[in-house]
């Protein structure tokens, strides 16, 4: 199936029903236990500085392992999964000294990985086709808050390094074959428009275009993302983008997460989406909500038509996610509200001009 009918699949299967992205990734690949080795490979057998813990590199040392869990989580009922990509930028991986050659490899082979995963599974079961989204994470460096307490003005990246970082990294996962791009776990608005224009940026080149999912993190009961937007100024600020789907994911759990979907789902002309944590971390930092109940709060966001996509972030296993589909399934699709036109404008807060 070419990739323009793949995601004219996606376009008309979000309108008959919830669709269900996969769960977490970091948890899953904690669980195998691996050592330096696994992620070296022999590629970076010499290499100077220590790997462990770089999970995107396992697309190129472990791509067993990468195909492994894109099985679980499709098994699982996932109708969409993630490439390991979430920290795959030459900003974020020169935390291990690997340059912009080895960052292009992950996001292709990440890409093609789950590209391949993605149609065997469509093979087997041609009536529920598989997708892949490719993850486009957040930095460990901001461009709208400070890196220095003493400076407010002070910055650790400008904004051209952010758009190059993205560009790269859009590039290859378009190359490897994803259907969709996931900005995902976005704490700073600008560093998300960075990423937005690369992307606009490689369409004007000549990049084949593709559906975009937006989704932001409201950090705590202050109901803000990190860089201090609510979510309705968050809205406003990427409408412009015309995406895909507009969400959140991660930080929350499903009960402190369900108000500020329920504003998103009143604000949004798009689809809505959700993958919150499984509860908030215990004191080890470990999360102990159950997929039943996990699953029970999303039935109920999908019993009330507050949502388009579901799926779960931080301690979600196969067993939430096929728990989640099996709560959201046989329920409707959130139905894409029209709004009268108007000035939309934000800060930290959203400003309409009637």
């Amino acid at each position: 199936m070419k990739r323009s009918e793949r995601i004219g699949a996606l376009k008309a299967v979000a309108k008959q029903r919830i669709l269900i992205l996969d769960g977490a990734w970091g948890a899953m690949i904690q669980r195998k236990g691996l050592d330096e080795a696994d992620f070296r490979g022999a590629r970076f057998a010499g290499h100077p500085d220590p790997l462990k813990g770089n999970n995107d590199i396992l697309c190129l040392t472990r791509p067993d392992i990468i195909t492994e869990l894109l099985d679980a989580f499709y098994a699982a009922g996932a109708d969409i999964c993630e490439t390991n990509t979430f920290s795959a930028t030459v900003i974020a991986q020169d935390d291990y000294k690997l340059g912009e050659a080895d960052v292009r490899d992950i996001n292709f082979e990440g890409a093609r990985i789950a590209r391949a995963a993605a149609d065997a599974w469509t093979a087997k079961t041609p009536e529920k086709p598989r997708f892949v989204a490719g993850s486009i994470g957040p930095l460990n460096k901001m461009l709208s808050m400070s890196s220095d307490v003493n400076d407010p003005g002070a910055r650790s990246v400008v904004f051209d390094q952010v758009y190059e970082a993205y560009k790269t990294q859009i590039r290859a996962l378009n190359e490897g074959g994803v259907d969709l791009y996931l900005i995902e776990t976005i704490t700073d608005t600008l560093n998300c428009k960075a990423a937005l224009k690369a992307i606009a940026d490689l369409e004007a080149e000549g990049l084949e275009r593709l559906p975009v999912w937006i989704s932001g993190t409201i950090t705590d009961k202050s109901g803000r993302t990190l860089s201090g937007q609510t979510v309705e100024a968050f809205w406003n600020s990427v409408r412009h983008a015309k995406p895909f789907a507009i969400g959140l994911n991660c930080a929350l759990g499903a009960a402190l997460m369900r108000p500020h979907i329920a504003e998103l789902a009143r604000i949004a002309d798009t689809l809505v989406a959700a993958y919150p944590n499984a509860g908030l971390p215990n004191a080890f930092g470990e999360y102990d909500e159950t997929p039943e109940e996990t699953s029970s709060m999303l039935r109920e966001w999908a019993e009330s038509g507050l949502v388009n996509l579901l799926g779960g972030c931080c301690g979600t296993t196969p067993a939430h996610i096929s728990a989640i589909a099996e709560a959201a399934h046989g329920n409707p699709p959130r139905v894409v509200p029209s709004h009268k036109p108007m000035m939309r404008l934000s800060g930290l807060e959203p400003f309409e001009l009637a």
